[in-house]
């Protein structure tokens, strides 16, 4: 493909463009077929550290690493050719300090040429994104339900149930705005919540679990097409993978013990009226 052909990708100004307008479409995917299947229909793509649970098998997303992340970067990125990429910044790969941050978002940006990060921000954050963004690496935050912060909740759990707490939820947003985040990502919080902390920024917000009052939506892409056979209260399921994927499987397992595949449309045979001419050396 030429380069006068090729799709033009999605930027920041475009994510901003979605204040207040069209709802964005963000989904999340980690490797380079689920990639290039969702890229026409999304305007952001996030390779989310929810790939630990997903992908590997983890209780939580506190196991994930830098390398992972970078490698399931790297295979959406060749998926996927007009959507906005953001990769997920580990588990203790930006708390310690904005440089740590600085040297582990560059190290994701340059490894996998993705448009953007994202971190879990509380207030304590907004230092560490005003570092990123001044040093040209563009952050989306994340406020209200925070995975990585699992063992201090004591597990998934929504927040902004107390006035405390709301104007804590609140607090953080506004922070990450304050700071030079171009978005911000709000995870489980109440309906009125999020459309408070909408109107509040100028800035998108995006929700997950946390009702259309948001500038756009993301989910995890195995949860919305029925992978699993659990799913939170603020997933809806469009497809019944795990159902296709079953009966496609016993099908394949039945024709195997049959002995009905492989048949004559998939076995290999030579061609006798056809013979093979090896060139001579002196042909």
């Amino acid at each position: 493909m030429s380069a006068q052909t090729q799709l033009r990708r999605k930027t920041v100004r475009d994510m901003a463009k979605a204040k207040g307008g069209q709802p964005l479409v963000c989904l999340t995917a980690y490797d380079a077929p689920r990639a290039a299947l969702i890229d026409p229909h999304c305007d952001l793509i996030l390779v989310g550290d929810s790939v630990g649970m997903v992908v590997h098998g983890l209780d939580s997303t506190v196991g994930v690493t830098m390398d992972m992340m970078i490698m399931h970067g790297q295979a959406v990125m060749r998926g996927s050719q007009s959507a906005f990429v953001v990769v997920d910044m580990p588990f203790g790969s930006y708390e310690a300090s904005p440089q740590q941050a600085f040297e582990n978002a560059a190290r994701i940006m340059m490894e996998t040429r993705c448009q953007a990060v994202k971190l879990e921000s509380g207030v304590y954050a907004e230092e560490t994104v005003r570092y990123l963004v001044d040093r040209s690496i563009p952050v989306l935050a994340h406020v209200g339900l925070r995975p990585q912060a699992i063992n201090v909740d004591g597990g998934f759990k929504a927040k902004g149930r107390s006035d405390d707490e709301r104007q804590r939820v609140i607090a953080e947003a506004k922070a990450a705005e304050s700071a030079g985040a171009f978005g911000v990502v709000v995870e489980g919080v109440a309906e009125d919540l999020a459309a408070e902390i909408t109107e509040l920024l100028s800035i998108p917000t995006i929700g997950i679990g946390a009702s259309a009052s948001c500038d756009g939506q993301i989910l995890v892409t195995e949860d919305m097409l029925g992978l699993f056979d659990w799913t939170p209260k603020f997933v809806r399921r469009y497809g019944n993978v795990k159902g296709e994927i079953t009966a496609a499987v016993e099908n394949y397992a039945s024709d195997v013990r049959g002995r009905a595949f492989p048949g004559k449309a998939e076995t290999y045979s030579l061609n006798s009226e056809k013979s093979l001419k090896i060139p001579r050396v002196d042909d």
